[in-house]
């Protein structure tokens, strides 16, 4: 609440705080209504309707403000192209001995083809 020593001495300024302070009389007379529905209602397994109806508003300008800061760091952030992989095909290390062998194939087979 607002202390009666610093309230200003505008009308339309009083009446605004009026304003807001009833606003939040009247939102808290709501939380005191449905706890005293949850702890001295029925105890019935119904659910109230007003359970399903979210506060998506709130979501929404969330994803909407983190989207906007997405946008504005990739404009931001300098686009290089990604550089391409280097490829190791079989070199080995230069200081390994290199052998090289090579297998002939027998001359005859099993089959008795030649």
């Amino acid at each position: 609440m607002t202390v009666p020593d610093k309230l200003p001495d505008d009308i339309a300024e009083l009446k605004a705080i009026i304003r807001v302070q009833q606003d939040q009389n009247a939102r808290l007379e709501a939380l005191v209504a449905s706890f005293k529905k949850a702890l001295f209602g029925s105890k019935s397994e119904k659910i109230d309707p007003g359970q399903y109806e979210l506060e998506l508003e709130d979501i929404e300008t969330a994803i909407a403000q983190v989207e906007a800061e997405i946008d504005a760091d990739q404009r931001t952030a300098a686009v290089r192209p990604p550089k391409p992989r280097q490829t190791n095909r079989g070199s080995l290390p230069k200081h390994l001995e290199r052998v090289e062998v090579i297998i002939e194939p027998e001359a005859s087979c099993a089959c008795r083809v030649e």
